[in-house]
C-alpha cells in the first residue's frame, strides 16, 4: 500500500482526499479525523458546553480549595502538568500534577495535605487506576473533593459516582472520545476544560490558529518527518512543559518505539540531558510568551548554536526571531499566538506536536490508528489492584 506523496513527504491536502475507506485501510482515518477536528471541539468546549458545565466548576471550587491537585495516566496525567502551573498563578492556591498510579502506591506520600480538589482526567474513565486512585482517596482522604473530566458518558469515573456528594463530574462533546488508540482531540478539550477552574473564555483564537498551522505548515512538517531522524527532543516551560511531554509520548506511540524521544524544560536541559543532541535528530522547542522566560529560552537555543547542537529544530512560537529554527529548521510562527489565554496557548503547541508525530508515523509505514499493534490498547486492560496503606 502506498501513501500519496507530495515530493517526498504526503500532503496534507493529498491524505485527507483519500476515501475513506481507503483511509482506514492504510490506518489513519480516525487520527486525522481527530487531529483536524479540533478546532471545532474547541469552540463547543468553550462555547455552548462550556456555559453548560459552568455551574459544575463553581460547585467544585465552592469555598475555595485549599489546593489543586490533577491526576491521570499518560497522556492524561500530562493535562494536569500543563494546567497546573497555570491554573496556580490565575487561582493563588497551590497546583500539582499526581499519576494515578501514585496515589494507588504511595497516596500518603504525594496527597498534598489533608483536603482540596482533586481533578481526575481520564479519556475514557475505564483504565483500572482512574477508579482506583479516586476510590482511594475517597475512603482515606475525606477531606478531599473531587472533579472528573472525561470524555466518555458510559466510563466507569462517569457513572460509579452519581450518588457522591463529594464527586462532580464533567463529560465532554461525545466527538473527543477518540477512537484512535492515541489521544489527540480529547487531550486538548481535556485541558481546556480543565483551564475553564480559572474561568471560561471562548477558544477561538486557538482554533483560528490550529486551522493556520493546518493551512499553511502542515506539509513543512511533514517534510520534516520524513527526514531519517530516530530521536526527537521537545523543551518547553512550565505549562508548556506538560505539551513537551505529550508531544514526545505522541511521538514515541505513533512511531511504535522507533523514534526515541525525551522531554525536557529549557533551562533543565543543561543539567545533563543535553548530551542527548549528540545523538542528531529534532529539537522541537515550545517558546514562551513570557519576555522573562523567553529570554532564558534564547540563551539556551544560542548555547546550542555555539555547540554545534541541535541544528535541525521545528520552533513554534510568535515574533520568532530570524535563524533560531536554523537553515534547515522550521519557524512555526503564528502572529496572536501571545495573546491567547495561557492555557490556549498550549493547545496550539500541543497540536503542532501531534501533526508531526502523525506524519512521521505514515512515513515509517505504520498505522496512526493502532501503533504498536499488541503491544498497546486504546484503554489499559485490568489488573489487579492490592490493598495496603500507599504509604
Amino acid at each position: 500500500m502506498t501513501l500519496p506523496s507530495h515530493e517526498s513527504a504526503p500532503s496534507l491536502a493529498a491524505l485527507r482526499g483519500v476515501p475513506e475507506a481507503r483511509q482506514r485501510e492504510l490506518g489513519y482515518a480516525d487520527t486525522l479525523r481527530e487531529i483536524l477536528q479540533q478546532p471545532s471541539t474547541w469552540r463547543t468546549t468553550a462555547g455552548s458546553q462550556g456555559v453548560a458545565f459552568r455551574a459544575v466548576l463553581d460547585r467544585a471550587l465552592a469555598g475555595r480549595p485549599a489546593q489543586l491537585a490533577f491526576t491521570g495516566s499518560g497522556s492524561s496525567v500530562y493535562v494536569g502538568e500543563a494546567l497546573a502551573p497555570v491554573l496556580q498563578a490565575e487561582l493563588g492556591i497551590p497546583a500539582r500534577a499526581i499519576p494515578a498510579g501514585d496515589l494507588l502506591t504511595h497516596r500518603a506520600g504525594v496527597l498534598p495535605g489533608p483536603a482540596g480538589l482533586l481533578v481526575s482526567i481520564a479519556r475514557s474513565g475505564d483504565s483500572p487506576e482512574s477508579v482506583g486512585a479516586v476510590d482511594a482517596v475517597l475512603a482515606n482522604a475525606p477531606g478531599w473533593r473531587h472533579l472528573v473530566i472525561t470524555c466518555n458518558a458510559q466510563g466507569r469515573l462517569a457513572t460509579r459516582y452519581v450518588n457522591e456528594s463529594r464527586v462532580e463530574v464533567i463529560v465532554l462533546d461525545p466527538r473527543t472520545n477518540d477512537r484512535s488508540l492515541v489521544m489527540t482531540s480529547s487531550f486538548t478539550n481535556m485541558l481546556l476544560a480543565g483551564s475553564a477552574l480559572g474561568g471560561t473564555r471562548p477558544a477561538d483564537g486557538a482554533a483560528a490558529l490550529v486551522e493556520r498551522v493546518f493551512d499553511v505548515y502542515a506539509d513543512a512538517l511533514a517534510a520534516m518527518a520524513a527526514a531519517e531522524r530516530d530521536t526527537t527532543v521537545y523543551l518547553g516551560s512550565a505549562g508548556a512543559y506538560g505539551a513537551a511531554r505529550e508531544s514526545a509520548l505522541k511521538m514515541l506511540e505513533m512511531s511504535g518505539g522507533d523514534t526515541v524521544t525525551l522531554a525536557e524544560s529549557f533551562l533543565g536541559f543543561r543539567h545533563g540531558p543535553m548530551a542527548w543532541l549528540n545523538r542528531g535528530g529534532v529539537l522541537v522547542a515550545y517558546l514562551s510568551g513570557d519576555g522573562a522566560v523567553r529570554a532564558y529560552e534564547m540563551d539556551l537555543l544560542r548555547e546550542l548554536d555555539a555547540k554545534d547542537l541541535g541544528a535541525t529544530r521545528i520552533v513554534v512560537g510568535q515574533d520568532i526571531e530570524p535563524g533560531v529554527a536554523g537553515e534547515r529548521g522550521l519557524a512555526v510562527d503564528l502572529p496572536g499566538l501571545y495573546a491567547l489565554p495561557p492555557a490556549q496557548q498550549l493547545l496550539v503547541h500541543t497540536a503542532v506536536g501531534q501533526l508531526f508525530a502523525f506524519f512521521r508515523c505514515l512515513q515509517l509505514g505504520h498505522r496512526p490508528d493502532t501503533p504498536s499493534e499488541g503491544v498497546l490498547t486504546r484503554v489499559v486492560g485490568e489488573f489487579t489492584l492490592h490493598d495496603g496503606d500507599a504509604a
